[in-house]
């Protein structure tokens, strides 16, 4: 081998994961998620569906994996991600489109020469979670000292623990009920880990804490 060709297997094998993945089938693969997730990954309106554009590819990965596995509890998921309809290369493009796809969260500027249908998709794209009312200080505390060592201190997520801030509060609650009545595994060992020490408003100033502080 030479020295040359060592230092560029060298740099290959620092490179972050997903670096040869392959969004082109990516967007392919995520028409079909596209069906409840929306085109842009946005979810629903009303938070029916989770926002999955920009969420963390590792968690996208374990999260559809954890539905493979029916780890999982999410019956419609189910066909979806079986190895047949989605193998492991597949999941791992679709979630690194989707880790790549940036949302805006202010209102578009449109020009006088933008037809209807240009303003209707720049306006799709459009994420912005509506305030919730709660105590801001007492949720950015509790936020900081209970979830931001999974969560990380802006709400983003890290590793395969999910970004949280631009999700839909209804969204989140749901699954705050679900890992408190052990419906969904939690990486805590004991069913509903670290929420079982929050009170009914701190969660709720928690999640008017999250739409806060959105981009």
């Amino acid at each position: 081998m030479t020295l040359r060709l060592a230092f560029v297997l060298t740099l290959l094998s620092f490179a972050g994961p997903g670096h040869a993945q392959n969004l082109d089938k990516g967007k392919e693969i995520n028409a079909v998620c596209a069906g409840c997730h929306g085109e842009f990954g946005q979810g629903g309106s009303r938070g029916e569906y989770p926002r999955i554009a920009g969420q963390r590819g590792g968690y996208l990965i374990d999260q559809l994996n954890s539905f493979r596995a029916r780890k999982r509890v999410n019956i419609p998921m189910y066909p979806y991600t079986q190895e047949r309809e989605l193998p492991d290369e597949d999941i791992r493009d679709v979630a690194a489109y989707l880790a790549s796809i940036k949302l805006p969260t202010t209102w578009p500027v449109f020009k006088d020469s933008d037809d209807a249908l240009t303003r209707l998709t720049l306006t799709e794209r459009v994420m912005i979670i509506p305030r919730v009312a709660g105590n801001l200080a007492n949720g950015e505390a509790v936020y900081q000292k209970k979830c931001a060592a999974c969560h990380a201190r802006n709400g983003k997520g890290q590793g395969t623990y999910p970004m949280l801030v631009g999700q839909y509060t209804s969204y989140l609650k749901r699954q705050i009920e679900k890992y408190l009545n052990n419906e969904r595994p939690h990486d805590d060992a004991v069913a509903g880990g670290i929420l079982t020490t929050l009170t009914e408003h701190d969660v709720q100033d928690v999640l008017a804490y999250l739409t806060s502080i959105q981009d």
